[in-house]
């Protein structure tokens, strides 16, 4: 699971482009009980959803022409020059060039090579989010591409990041890990075929956040019962937990997770 020990690779940040901040604001805090502080208008509506003090993700308005509603899980980098030079080499794309954000650290946003989308984060005065793995935060990072092996080849190149198969009904779900350390305690998300799963047909390559919840029907519930769609019912899957995904009311795909006890 995530920690914010954060490491080359480790998902740092996690905000939300909405073309509806305000009902964006209202829907998460109904779903999660989220609290939403807008930092004002130098940040041009950007703000932070907060549980107990601690920032557990982040909300802004579209800047990107033509682009939809969807969460964007941002990655550390120790060197962000060096981490865009190694996206490039792998075949991917800069969307936005490395940028000083009010000395809070530097971000770049790019597109893998099947057309996912993620962000790079190196760390100023903040380093990432105050709480992930609790509850109503983020624990798991999982992408949908077309060719798994291909992906990891990527990311590998671009964050040194480590693999293992996982043999699931029907595909091999490939479970991520950072560079260094122990393989199973640094794992914090996975790759699964594109199409396999929830999102069916209509499905687009991309990295889907997932919130650890109490209670997973619960929370679907609450997300239908605020204009949200669900995409995947609740089910129990073996060894990992129960789990849902659904849509907010403007079309941002997320995914809830109960997860087993660790024994």
């Amino acid at each position: 699971m995530l920690g914010t020990d954060f490491r080359l690779g480790s998902p740092v940040w996690l905000d939300l482009g909405s073309p509806d901040t305000t009902g964006a604001a209202g829907f998460y805090g109904s779903v999660f009980g989220w609290t939403f502080t807008d930092l004002g208008p130098d940040a041009g509506g950007y703000g932070f959803f907060q549980v107990d003090g601690k920032t557990v993700a982040a909300l802004g308005p579209l800047t990107e022409e033509g682009a939809s509603s969807a969460w964007m899980l941002h990655f550390k980098a120790d060197d962000i020059q060096a981490t865009v030079s190694a996206i490039r080499s792998g075949g991917g794309e800069i969307r936005m060039e490395p940028t000083d954000v009010m000395g809070e650290g530097w971000l770049a946003q790019a597109t893998d090579p099947q057309g996912a989308e993620f962000a790079l984060w190196q760390s100023g005065k903040t380093d990432g989010l105050g709480k992930v793995s609790d509850e109503n935060s983020l624990v798991w990072a999982e992408l949908h591409v077309p060719d798994p092996a291909a992906a990891i080849t990527f990311y590998n190149g671009v964050f040194g990041w480590r693999s293992q198969d996982m043999e699931t009904p029907g595909m091999t779900y490939r479970v991520l890990s950072l560079k260094d350390g122990d393989q199973q305690q640094t794992s914090f998300g996975g790759i699964a075929p594109m199409g396999d799963g929830a999102g069916g047909g209509v499905e687009k390559p991309r990295w889907v956040p997932y919130f650890n919840v109490a209670d997973v029907d619960a929370t679907v519930s609450a997300a239908s019962g605020n204009g949200g769609s669900v995409l995947m019912p609740a089910a129990d899957v073996p060894d990992v937990g129960r789990i849902a995904w659904v849509a907010d009311p403007s079309g941002a795909v997320f995914a809830l997770l109960k997860p087993n006890p660790m024994t």
